[in-house]
């Protein structure tokens, strides 16, 4: 398929990236994941346009970027409400937008989440490494958006269905405040009984000095036996650090492969988007759940992508 001009970005945004699913395989080289962090509104933007899943697209963080379109394409655009508007008027989310060579899509006041993602029928171009095109910068691989550059693809100008949206139903609201499911261990029994249960019943600030490779939080202390010191193993998803301050470090998508903190949990794949989408200053608290209601969860969210999937598919 022929690669074509897509957008001239006239403004960036604050922090406009390329993210995918991932570079998966290589953390054993010690390479972070990185991608979506809101895997679930990645890949509901990519099935509405008919993409795969796992299709780049740009994720937006709170501020929006400003994009004069330069080819007829169908988008869509999940996650964060930040007031999208092509040409001046605003335009619903969670749905394909058929856009015109000429239109400017902006970006207005922030509504709710924090994280917006942008999928284009067909795709867009970014370098591929390690065999993803997710944008790192602390690993340096890609760059934000910058200002006058021209971003390409492989839109093929399909038309895609207008009738394949979200229903508001189904639609994910993003709160201020959240309550998340936590896997508990692998070092459960490094922290005294006080600092388990402190953990579960405190009420967690989510502080400015956070970012896509982890969320720090403040809060009462989460207290550790004396001579807790472990040796750095693998970091998931949504691990929880706890260092010797005992404030709760949860590592997100750019987290590194390895880390020296105990981890007292880690929070559930199907509450991941929860945090991605938490404005700074947000609320958290954890309960404690089973493997078993865990993987029934993220089934039924997986369940949910392959229907809609099936359905876009087939409309």
């Amino acid at each position: 398929m022929e690669q074509k001009e897509l957008f001239h970005v006239k403004k960036p945004g604050i922090m406009t990236t390329f993210q995918d699913m991932g570079r998966t395989g290589y953390q054993r080289f010690g390479v972070p994941v990185s991608g979506a962090m809101d895997p679930f509104a990645l890949q509901v933007a990519n099935i509405l346009v008919g993409n795969p899943r796992d299709t780049v697209a740009l994720e937006v963080t709170l501020i929006g970027p400003t994009l004069e379109v330069l080819e007829p394409m169908t988008i869509a655009i999940t996650g964060a409400n930040l007031n999208p508007k092509v040409n001046n008027v605003s335009v619903g989310m969670w749905k394909p937008i058929r856009l015109e060579a000429g239109d400017v899509l902006t970006f207005g006041q922030h509504h709710e989440g924090v994280r917006a993602y942008i999928a284009v029928s067909g795709g867009v171009d970014a370098p591929t490494i390690f065999g993803s095109k997710s944008t790192d910068m602390k690993s340096g691989f890609g760059s934000m958006l910058e200002k006058g550059t021209v971003i390409k693809g492989d839109s093929d100008n399909r038309e895609v269905a207008s009738l394949v949206g979200l229903s508001q139903k189904v639609v994910p609201t993003y709160a201020k405040s959240v309550k998340v499911g936590v896997i508990e261990g692998p070092h459960t029994d490094l922290f005294t009984e006080e600092g388990r249960t402190r953990f579960f019943d405190t009420v967690h600030v989510v502080d400015a000095n956070s970012n896509r490779m982890g969320y720090r939080l403040a809060s009462e202390p989460v207290t550790l036996k004396e001579g807790s010191d472990i040796f750095s193993d693998a970091i998931p998803f949504g691990g929880i650090q706890i260092p010797r301050n005992g404030q709760p470090i949860i590592l997100m998508a750019d987290r590194q492969t390895t880390g020296g903190y105990p981890r007292i949990g880690t929070v559930i794949s199907a509450d991941i988007p929860k945090l991605a989408q938490l404005v700074p200053k947000g609320e958290i608290q954890f309960y404690p759940i089973s493997v078993e209601e865990a993987q029934d969860r993220y089934i039924k969210m997986e369940q949910f992508l392959y229907q809609l999937e099936v359905f876009r598919r087939y409309v």
